[in-house]
């Protein structure tokens, strides 16, 4: 039984819906972040080095954007679709931008940009990741534009936890409050979001994951993804785990929580990812976060021992 029989993967969904595989397409667009720029503060989240995140942005290994030096949109999707039709086959792509805040920007700029890769004929639609303090009204109304225009449209909202105080702890430089009002603007105009958590950051346990969890379907989402916080060079949460402040959290745990958020997600909502990884070059802990596959044959596996799936709680439920 595949994990795709046990949970409700973002690449079946988009493969029963449009007849064939397709698959994401990072982007790196140059795009900084009002944490870094100094809008709301310098130096960014505490544990981000957006290489760990962003493959794309490996050319700048520093984390820092740089504009002149990225290819363009119709390079960055030539070189993925490369790889990944030599990989799965796959036809028909998202472009993704990914790296930093993809909708910090002139609303002029960024259409262009999203339109660049529209332009491609084999790209169905964008996926576009931001934070949730930097969505205004003029970027919601250009993403309908582009949907309405018969392309699939995802907005990712790096929310990361539900918490103030966590998102403090962290430099978030944005509250849950901020994630409430995007994310019922951009639902409440049909626009799809995707929600990004952290499991395992500072001060946080199984607990306060569930509740995290808990408060983003009480607002509604169409999508999930959940990441392992790893720890990376270059960030001020690797200083903090040099000095004994941080322990990361062990594999067996992260597969548990995983899977019990897992069981209290309604079936119809789509899992982007149910793990994350770091390239080994920048990696410092925990070892197994560059280890994706293990990861997810441990969620396949526990799933199987609870003999529940998403949306089934071990006790019988289904989640609401």
């Amino acid at each position: 039984m595949p994990l795709s029989d046990l949970v409700n993967t973002f690449g079946q969904d988009l493969l029963r819906r449009h007849g064939h595989r397709v698959h994401k397409v990072s982007i790196h667009a140059g795009f900084t972040c009002p944490n870094r720029d100094g809008s709301k503060g310098h130096g960014g989240c505490t544990f981000c080095n957006n290489v760990s995140f962003n493959p794309a942005a490996a050319s700048s290994r520093t984390g820092a954007p740089e504009q002149s030096s990225e290819p363009s949109v119709a390079e960055q999707l030539e070189s993925g679709r490369r790889v990944i039709r030599k990989r799965t086959g796959a036809e028909r792509y998202l472009a993704y931008f990914q790296a930093y805040t993809n909708t910090y920007g002139d609303v002029e700029r960024l259409g262009q940009l999203y339109r660049a890769a529209l332009a491609e004929p084999d790209v169905i639609g964008l996926s576009v990741g931001t934070r949730p303090d930097c969505v205004p009204v003029a970027v919601l109304d250009l993403l309908c534009e582009l949907r309405d225009e018969g392309n699939e449209i995802w907005l990712e909202l790096g929310l990361q936890s539900a918490f103030d105080d966590t998102l403090k702890r962290v430099n978030r430089g944005h509250g849950f409050a901020d994630y409430r009002r995007t994310v019922l603007a951009a639902r409440g105009r049909g626009l799809p979001a995707c929600t990004h958590l952290i499991i395992g950051l500072p001060g946080e346990g199984r607990d306060a994951s569930i509740r995290s969890l808990e408060r983003v379907l009480e607002l509604g989402t169409d999508g999930l993804k959940l990441h392992p916080l790893h720890v990376v060079r270059r960030t001020l949460l690797a200083r903090e785990w040099r000095c004994g402040g941080y322990q990361p959290l062990g594999m067996d745990d992260y597969v548990r929580t995983a899977c019990d958020l897992i069981e209290r997600t309604p079936a119809d909502i789509c899992y982007h990812r149910l793990t994350g990884t770091a390239s080994r070059d920048i990696l410092l802990a925990p070892d197994w976060c560059a280890k994706k596959w293990a990861v997810l044959n441990g969620i396949e596996d526990e799933l199987r021992r609870r003999g529940t799936a998403q949306g089934v709680r071990t006790d019988g439920r289904k989640a609401a």
